[in-house]
């Protein structure tokens, strides 16, 4: 098979190529380009085309078809959250030190 040869890849890869291409020319990017990076991303996510044995059962990739910097979701913690009317804190240490010995 010689490079650049699509002839390996399943029906699947081959629209899921045109789609990410298509997006790429709305956004401006060169046709080659498109192409070029399309294919790149197919291959990131799928490993490639469908060679015999190799890879195969294998779970697709889906973080090179998502958008970028959206990768940790929202900030976990306390800052930023919504804050419970009237509950207050219990439990841990009491206030006051040690108790004085009674002579």
């Amino acid at each position: 098979m010689a490079r650049g040869s699509k002839k390996k890849y399943t029906k699947k890869q081959k629209r899921q190529a045109e789609h990410i291409e298509e997006g790429y020319k709305e956004r401006g990017t060169s046709e080659e380009e498109a192409e070029r990076r399309a294919w790149a991303t197919v291959n990131k996510s799928s490993g490639g085309g469908k060679k015999s044995g190799s890879g195969r059962g294998k779970k697709t990739n889906k973080g090179p078809a998502k958008k970028g910097g959206k990768k940790g979701g929202k900030k976990g913690g306390k800052k930023g959250g919504k804050k419970k009317a009237g509950r207050k804190k219990t439990g841990g240490r009491k206030k006051g030190g040690r108790k004085k010995k009674r002579s």
